[in-house]
């Protein structure tokens, strides 16, 4: 069973040493496959998560999804990051759920709800009370999107793919990958009118959407 620790986003493996672990634990080695596990484990969780919104559901698509992607290791091409690879399993993994459950829910996007403003009352912002009631109020509104669109800002947003890599991740178009951040920004524009005049505030938030 995986079993998350604490968050540890600030550790990203580079490309050259997510291949060379790759290529190890290709080759049989634990250690290298253990750390592959170790430093996505946590990012995984929080993207599966935000989609099943159920802890022991959530654990159980990160241990599958773990299991396939080294089950597969031959099939893995290092034309992509591994973490792209492993994104794109969960997610699939996830809407498999969803069906079995009958119960699709919303996407995901916050793009460009973002504008530039001074990096102090932002970070200001982020550590008051109402910062926390507006994540509370914007997640709200997130949870009302599409499982596509939730997929996408999590990406977006957690794992700072670009539109073409969230599209390669989804298994979708770019154009679809634009229109689904398009349309969730402007469903979110209108569930917060009222609550956010200052939409720099929402980038202020960046941090803490996981």
């Amino acid at each position: 069973m995986i079993v998350r620790q604490a968050d540890n986003d600030g550790v990203r493996l580079t490309r050259r040493a997510e291949k060379r672990l790759v290529m190890q634990a290709r080759s049989g080695c634990e250690e290298a496959a253990r750390t592959l596990v170790d430093t996505h484990k946590d990012r995984l969780f929080a993207f599966v998560w935000r989609i099943l919104r159920d802890h022991h559901e959530s654990e159980e698509i990160c241990q599958e999804a773990f299991l396939r992607a080294f089950d597969s290791l031959d099939s893995f091409s290092a034309e992509y990051r591994f973490s792209t690879w492993l994104f794109t399993i969960a997610y699939r993994l996830c809407l498999n759920h969803i069906r079995r459950r009958k119960s699709l829910t919303g996407e995901l996007d916050f793009t460009t709800l973002e504008s530039e403003k001074e990096q102090d009352a932002a970070v200001q912002l982020a550590e008051s009370e109402e910062a926390r009631r507006l994540k509370d109020k914007i997640w709200e509104a997130v949870d009302k999107l599409s499982v596509p669109q939730q997929a996408a800002i999590t990406l977006f947003y957690r794992e700072g793919m670009s539109c073409e890599m969230i599209a390669r991740t989804l298994g979708i178009p770019m154009a679809t990958a634009k229109s689904h951040l398009h349309r969730a920004r402007g469903r979110l524009r209108e569930s917060l009118a009222g609550l956010v005049s200052d939409w720099s505030q929402v980038h202020a938030l960046r941090e803490a959407v996981s």
